[in-house]
């Protein structure tokens, strides 16, 4: 809005035929910041011009419409400065609420799922406040462009009245006029400006408590991670007894948790501010009638067996699929929401992880989903004994005493079921992630037992917490993979040629996609819950950041990453669109010879082009660092790369002139084949003995270039037939012009022909001229008339005439 605000008074000033478009503009940024003393930056910085004598009645009544359209602006019911107010008021009551405005000492007695918590909320007020700010920016941008404006058209009309110069009575009149309904408007439009600023002030502060708050909440988990490595807590062996835990002090401490959580998600959820709130309701619409669709659909071949069991599976449970949906979609699109919505998400997906789960890894798994599973649910009950610091503690150490069991009793089922050797790599990997599980929850043992409290919380909730989020992330990629399965047989999508052709490496490369995606996501949920997050993402920041300079240029390792990223990113796209464009598009149109194939070509070569230089965008390089490597670029075509410009340049000359396209039949240099492909410096043929021949671009431009199948892939076939003396030639024509005729592959068009060639020395020579439409099969047609011929004039009982040749025998030796 404010782009379109600031449009309309410059279109106003010009219309005026004065310079405030540019003056508006900075004024504009002024007010943008913040100013403590509140004072509005002068309109000009020069003094104003009077108006000609001649130009008074047409800008009068230009001036006096911009005064009436600022007043009725200023007349609606509601302002912007009443909008914004009840906004800020809304975050000041979340901000100066005493329940969210903690002390560092409480907050250190806190666990830290809710720290994380509050960590959370705090975010997401300052998200708030930011997002106010940004509006609240534009329209004070709006509001100061529109006094600059009419202060300056005022004090041109006050310059006007004061110049001195004599002006009949009724332009004087109109001057004043002019004068006084500026003068109002921008009194209008001054009041609500001032307003605005004030909010800012406002909003300022707020924005400092927010930092105070979001400060003493990274100091308390930072203060939790130190304890990790200390000792917090006695060792086992001298606790006090603890008492019954009064239902009482359980209950409270339940309700103010559940309070914390409740009162967050509230606020997130009223807020319009949710990060992904329309892509995730978006999923879950469609999702679930598309999902239900498939089911009933899919009755019938599932019935009969046409189906795998996994895809049965996932068919027939659609409310699985999308409570499925639904966490995963929570984490991806909201991952700043409250720690109650991540939980209950979770919670929701026990049931529907232990129905999807690939039924072909089901024997492989055994009971170990049932046991994550068990394990995670005991957790989550674990926030009744907070009330009790030494039942909290005891509560964990049976946690971890139960893991520790689950994982030897699974590591010995797994030896005794062989599954190490039977199940490949994926069993052995079952097998490492049970003994690292083992060492980590005989760790949290050790530390419970010293009195190592944080420690032990921390590693027995990750391991549990991980494994089962595993589990959660494997099912969605059994439902995800399944649906493209299914999406890639369905018959709208198979009588495509991509789809036909391409679908298996397609899968397989999505899956892998998928896989990657998944092993990335746990690692970061597990990096978190490990409490190890927040160092590593540190760790890597600055090894990412760190930079070397050369000249002008600076690089770091993360843009150099962010580089290769990109330009393996461009290649793939090109290679797609080049794909795309050659199997569905133009295959479908109907284009000369050759056109499609430099389309697809300079669609290639422009993808990657823009994702080259969108690459060097992404790395940090400017537009005059470029000069460096086209410099560097300048040094090496001089030096040594004159033919591979050459060649490249050719490539181009082919793409444009098309003289051959991928599939035609070239002979160049002595060698024929078959275009393979033509690339940035080279063309590759396969020729008929297999072989694959790589020619530069530069050599098909120069030497002389024979092309069989430019225009079609007709090809004319020449036989030399020897017929005996004492036959009739008109015969013998008629004759071999039937069997050309009559011969499978022979074209009716042009017709075949018999030439009497000469009469040789033994017999007469016949040619017979034939055509093929189809080039590849010209050899076997040429056999196959040979065959025919052969067959007809024996048939006829015309011989063929051959060179007789007679030997003596060498004379007998004597036998002396």
């Amino acid at each position: 809005m404010s782009a379109l605000h600031l449009a309309c008074a410059a279109l106003a000033g010009f219309m005026l035929a004065q310079p405030v478009a540019a003056h508006t503009l900075q004024v504009a940024a002024a007010i943008a910041t913040t100013n403590p003393a509140g004072s509005m930056p002068t309109a000009t910085d020069s003094a104003p011009t009077a108006i000609d004598v001649a130009d008074i009645p047409s800008l009068a009544d230009a001036d006096q419409r911009l005064a009436e359209r600022a007043n009725e602006a200023n007349a609606g019911s509601v302002t912007p400065a009443v909008s914004f107010a009840r906004q800020l008021a809304m975050i000041e009551v979340a901000v100066e609420d005493p329940f969210w405005r903690m002390t560092f000492a409480e907050m250190r007695t806190l666990p830290i799922a809710r720290l994380e918590s509050l960590s959370r909320h705090w975010r997401f007020q300052a998200r708030l406040l930011t997002r106010w700010q940004s509006d609240l920016a534009l329209a004070t941008r709006h509001r100061a462009s529109d006094a600059a404006g009419l202060a300056s058209r005022r004090q041109a009309w006050v310059a006007t009245a004061t110049s001195g110069q004599e002006l009949p009575t009724a332009l004087q009149e109109r001057v004043d006029e002019v004068v006084a309904d500026l003068t109002q408007a921008e009194a209008g439009v001054s009041d609500p400006l001032a307003r605005l600023i004030a909010l800012g002030r406002r909003g300022n502060a707020v924005g400092a408590r927010i930092e105070s708050a979001q400060r003493r909440v990274a100091e308390a988990i930072a203060a939790y991670d130190t304890r990790l490595l200390r000792i917090d807590g006695p060792p086992l062996w001298q606790l006090k007894p603890v008492g019954v835990v009064s239902n009482a002090s359980t209950g409270n401490t339940v309700r103010s948790g559940l309070e914390i959580e409740s009162r967050f998600a509230g606020e997130y959820v009223k807020s319009d501010a949710m990060v992904g709130r329309r892509a995730l309701q978006t999923l879950l619409c469609c999702s679930l009638p598309l999902l239900l669709w498939l089911a009933w659909h899919s009755r019938a071949p599932i019935r009969a067996g046409q189906v795998s069991r996994t895809e049965a599976s996932v068919l027939s449970r659609p409310l699985s699929c999308w409570l499925l949906l639904l966490v995963i979609g929570v984490f991806a699109f909201q991952p700043d929401a409250p720690m109650l919505t991540h939980q209950l998400a979770l919670v929701l997906a026990v049931v529907p992880v232990m129905r999807l789960l690939p039924i072909s890894q089901r024997r492989l798994l055994g009971i170990t989903p049932h046991v994550a599973s068990a394990l995670f649910l005991l957790l989550r009950l674990g926030f009744v004994f907070l009330s009790s610091p030494v039942a909290y503690r005891l509560y964990i150490l049976l946690l971890t005493l139960l893991g520790l069991a689950a994982a030897g009793w699974l590591l010995r089922r797994a030896r005794h079921h062989g599954h190490a050797s039977h199940n490949g790599r994926l069993g052995r990997a079952l097998r490492a992630a049970l003994h690292v599980a083992g060492v980590m929850l005989g760790v949290a043992l050790v530390a419970n037992v010293f009195g190592n409290v944080s420690l032990a919380e921390t590693l027995t909730g990750g391991v549990i917490d991980s494994a089962y989020f595993a589990l959660l992330l494997a099912a969605g990629m059994t439902v995800l993979a399944t649906w493209v399965q299914l999406l890639l047989k369905r018959p709208g999508v198979s009588r495509f040629r991509l789809a036909r052709e391409h679908a298996d490496p397609a899968v397989l490369v999505l899956l892998k996609l998928l896989t990657a995606a998944s092993v990335a996501g746990w690692l970061v949920y597990a990096l978190d819950r490990f409490r190890v997050l927040a160092p590593v993402n540190e760790a890597l920041s600055a090894l990412l950041d760190h930079s070397w300079a050369l000249g002008d240029l600076r690089l770091s390792l993360g843009h150099v990453l962010l580089f290769a990223l990109s330009v393996v990113l461009a290649f793939w796209l090109a290679k797609t669109v080049r794909l795309v464009l050659d199997g569905e598009v133009l295959s479908r149109m109907s284009l000369p010879h050759g056109v499609a194939n430099s389309i697809a070509s300079l669609s290639y070569y422009a993808v990657l082009l823009l994702g080259l230089i969108a690459a060097l965008s992404a790395a940090g390089f400017r537009t005059s660092q470029l000069t460096f490597v086209l410099g560097a670029l300048g040094v090496g075509v001089g030096l040594g790369l004159q033919n591979v410009v050459n060649n490249f340049v050719s490539g181009l000359v082919l793409i444009f002139e098309r003289p051959f396209q991928p599939g035609d039949v070239v002979e160049v240099a002595g060698t024929t084949g078959r275009v393979r492909d033509i690339g940035m410096r080279a063309t590759r043929l396969s020729t008929f003995d297999g072989a694959s021949v790589v020619v530069p671009n530069g050599q098909m431009i120069s030497q002389q270039l024979v092309n069989w199948t430019l225009f079609d892939r007709s090809r004319r076939l020449e036989l030399r037939v020897s017929v005996a003396y004492g036959n009739a030639p008109k015969e013998i024509e008629t004759l071999l012009i039937d069997v050309a005729r009559a011969t499978e592959g022979v074209a009716s068009a042009p017709v075949p022909i018999v030439l009497f060639d000469g009469m040789g020395n033994v017999a007469m020579e016949f040619i017979v001229r034939a055509w093929t439409v189809e080039y590849d099969h010209a050899a076997t047609t040429r056999s196959l008339l040979y065959a025919r011929i052969y067959e007809a004039l024996t048939t006829r009982g015309i011989g063929l005439a051959h060179a007789a040749a007679e030997i003596y025998p060498a004379p007998p030796r004597n036998a002396s």
